[in-house]
């Protein structure tokens, strides 16, 4: 996979008032960035888990712990699957 960097300007003492290093604040970063694609399904779930730096397990993990649906599938494309599977 191709890397993109970006650069963003943050305040100068982010990491002492966050008390974090600067690859931790990265890192928190990447996943509430995927986390959000995600949510707005800009993303699925395995792009997300790439930007995020995770595999895919690790990524259903994070989803889980801030109660977020591994499927964003509704009721309706749910039961059109099923329905597709009978025959």
């Amino acid at each position: 996979m191709t890397l993109q960097t970006i650069h963003i300007d943050l305040p100068s003492d982010i990491l002492l008032t966050l008390n974090e290093s600067e690859k931790e604040l990265k890192k928190r970063i990447k996943i509430a960035l995927a986390i959000q694609l995600y949510i707005q399904q800009k993303v699925t779930i395995g792009k997300a888990s790439q930007i995020a730096d995770l595999s895919r397990l690790q990524f259903e993990t994070v989803l889980s712990e801030y109660q977020i649906p591994i499927s964003l599938l509704g009721v309706e494309e749910v039961l059109a699957d099923a329905k597709k599977l009978k025959y």
